[in-house]
């Protein structure tokens, strides 16, 4: 399968993985349209994707908006979401409840919408790509909201591949990957890390967005797999 002439909506595509998937789906001929929370960051995406690309800015988190993206866009080919801020990694004892159910909004209950919402107008021999990662099967200490909110998104694109068919539903569970994800941390915490995890791994670095991109554009082509999370972590779970 080619995504020469596909349509594919990717929230979350103003950055990181997710504009990595969209400029290379748009490399091969997509048009893409991306979706972020944040208008200067639709803005940026749209100065470095082709003509022809749109963006939106919406709260991914509300009903309502998502909704009335998808009935703005009508039919198309592939849903793409990477949409989620930052996690705050802490230890149960220290993790207030109200916090952990936040990072749920948009990192589950974002997908879950955009699923319901954007399914309908999906075509013949469409797809829907969903995120997740190697928290839920390698889970650290403090750990526990990312471990579970992994492990949710897991479970819901097995079931949402059987509830949607024919439409293809399967899910990208990156490592760590240099992105935007980690921002929060100094530059100096931040390299180091990146170091330091790159070195205990088998290929020996941490990966690149434009490494997991490809995984999506994979799963969009490949029109026999659905339900299927596929783990791209430089061998994180073996070590």
């Amino acid at each position: 399968m080619t995504l020469n002439g596909k349509k594919i909506v990717v929230l979350g595509g103003t950055s990181g993985i997710g504009l990595a998937v969209a400029q290379a789906a748009a490399k091969e001929g997509a048009q893409v349209i991306v979706a972020s929370s944040r208008k200067e960051s639709v803005d940026r995406a749209l100065k470095v994707l082709p003509a022809g690309s749109e963006g939106q800015a919406l709260d991914l988190t509300d009903e309502k908006q998502v909704k009335n993206l998808f009935d703005r866009v009508g039919g198309f080919d592939h849903l793409v979401f990477t949409a989620g801020e930052n996690l705050q990694l802490a230890e149960l004892a220290k993790t207030p409840v109200a916090d952990a159910q936040r990072f749920f909004t948009l990192r589950y209950w974002g997908a879950f919408t955009a699923v319901k919402y954007g399914s309908p107008h999906i075509g013949n021999g469409g797809s829907i790509v969903l995120t997740t990662g190697v928290a839920g099967a390698r889970p650290h200490k403090g750990w526990g909201v990312a471990a579970s909110i992994c492990s949710a998104m897991e479970g819901f694109t097995r079931a949402m591949a059987v509830e949607l068919a024919p439409v293809r539903v399967n899910a990208v569970s990156p490592g760590v990957i240099r992105s935007p994800l980690w921002a929060g941390m100094t530059e100096a915490d931040r390299e180091a890390m990146y170091r330091n995890v790159g070195a205990a791994l088998p290929v020996g670095r941490v990966g690149e967005v434009e490494d997991v991109a490809e995984t999506y554009l994979y799963l969009m082509r490949n029109g026999f797999s659905t339900g299927q999370v596929i783990t791209v972590d430089g061998g994180t779970v073996l070590v």
